[in-house]
């Protein structure tokens, strides 16, 4: 993958990292620390330059949070609801609180979960639906998502201008990091479906 986008971004310059951008918010596999530091590299040995590659590349971010913003306004609450309220639902063990208190959690914390999920491996592309599922405000969604991604675009390009030719030693850093984030995440995760169906079980004995 390495090799493809490398080439991608020789051949297409800025419209390759615009769309290189946009594909890893929607495929979280593809990294952008890896497009973003060979971005800045190149502004070392071509015409392209780091300004060029923040505007293409934040914008690529933004049209790539936008689609998957589209994409969770499809699933409103009320349809999560009708949703969960089936097999589904009891599986889970999900019921039509659980949905109102995410929404109310979102409705109050969803500005700084969009400006600090952009500097997230995984939660950067997955937020947006969140997001458009509780229909946050589309313009503090992309004041949010702008400035987020800006500050991590900036300081990846910036980096890979700086180190040059060592931007693959500045890559294995990041990835420890992606890697460290996802462990962290996965984590939290346990914790919360721990505390979930603990609540639950207390829901049961007192009924």
């Amino acid at each position: 993958m390495q090799e493809f986008i490398i080439n991608i971004m020789n051949i297409y310059g800025y419209i390759g990292v615009f769309l290189l951008i946009l594909l890893e918010n929607i495929f979280p596999p593809i990294p952008s620390e890896l497009i973003l530091l060979f971005g800045g590299f190149m502004t070392t040995y071509t015409k392209l330059n780091i300004i060029g590659m923040i505007i293409s590349s934040t914008l690529g971010s933004l049209i790539g949070a936008l689609l998957l913003y589209k994409i969770g306004t499809i699933f409103s609450k009320e349809k999560l609801k009708i949703l969960i309220s089936g097999k589904l639902g009891r599986v889970l063990k999900l019921k039509n609180s659980d949905i109102d208190n995410a929404n109310k959690w979102f409705t109050n914390e969803g500005k700084k979960t969009v400006f600090f999920g952009r500097f997230i491996p995984l939660i950067r592309s997955i937020i947006s639906i969140p997001a458009g599922i509780n229909k946050m405000n589309i313009s503090k969604f992309i004041t949010y998502t702008l400035l987020g991604s800006v500050i991590w675009n900036l300081v990846l390009i910036i980096l890979g201008h700086i180190v040059g030719r060592n931007w693959k030693a500045i890559l294995k850093i990041f990835k420890l990091y992606s890697r460290f984030s996802l462990l962290l995440l996965f984590i939290l995760l346990i914790i919360l479906i721990t505390k979930l169906y603990k609540n639950k079980s207390k829901e049961k004995n007192i009924y």
